[in-house]
């Protein structure tokens, strides 16, 4: 192998290691990472850290665009299967909704990065906002097609500021569909994203403790029947 392959291997390996320990972080310390504390459980001076990631808001974004990349990659596995398993369009959103929960579950700290409390100081940058948008685009994607086989309830009009800035993007959801469907498939995904949150920051104590995968699929039902899904 060429010295430049070499060193390119070496790099991602690295990169890598330093990610899976800044992982255990948020672990522990939630999202306030350092620098100078990853590169001391490696065993390396900070400056060497700075060779992979120049800040640490670099690496932030690093592990926000990878937990972005694998909740969506999660959701985009489930609408998949569905479909070809020619599950109806509201059992659609509802498999959409288990597999996010059950990710999170499984990664309860990188739900918190990237759906927890904003991290003071931090701006994400444009290279978050097309892994962020994975999970609604499942979410649009069911709305679309169901729109597109007639399984959508009557629709009513939205006008004013509020429909025009639906506009902005109506071309996530496809041609035509209506300004009321796509604000009916955003409150999904809020939706979606407050049930998931409410069990795993604690909100549900006390109240669901039994079958919160039955509350999961509760407001996912509820979701669909507003979408109009049938």
């Amino acid at each position: 192998m060429k010295a430049e392959g070499v060193r390119a291997r070496v790099r991602a390996e690295m990169t890598e290691e330093i990610k899976a320990v800044a992982r255990r972080h948020l672990a522990s310390d939630g999202a306030n990472l350092s620098l100078r504390a990853v590169a001391r459980d490696m065993g390396m001076a900070s400056s060497a850290v700075y060779r992979y990631f120049a800040s640490r808001d670099d690496l932030l974004t690093a592990l926000i665009i990878e937990a972005y990349d694998s909740v969506g990659a999660a959701a985009e596995r489930a609408v998949a299967a569905a479909a070809g398993s020619g599950a109806g369009f509201a059992d659609r959103l509802v498999l959409v909704g288990h597999a996010v929960r059950e990710w999170a579950l499984a990664e309860p700290h990188q739900w918190a990065l990237i759906y927890g409390s904003p991290v003071p100081g931090y701006q994400a940058p444009q290279d978050t906002i097309g892994p962020a948008t994975r999970v609604v685009l499942q979410i649009a994607a069911i709305i679309r097609d169901a729109y597109a086989a007639g399984r959508t309830g009557p629709q009513p009009e939205i006008a004013g500021r509020y429909a025009e800035e639906l506009e902005a993007v109506a071309d996530q959801f496809g041609p035509g569909v209506p300004p009321r469907l796509i604000g009916a498939g955003m409150a999904a995904f809020i939706q979606l994203c407050g049930a998931v949150s409410a069990e795993l920051f604690g909100q549900l104590n006390n109240s669901v403790d039994e079958d919160r995968r039955g509350f999961l699929e509760f407001q996912m039902r509820g979701a669909a029947a507003f979408i109009g899904l049938t």
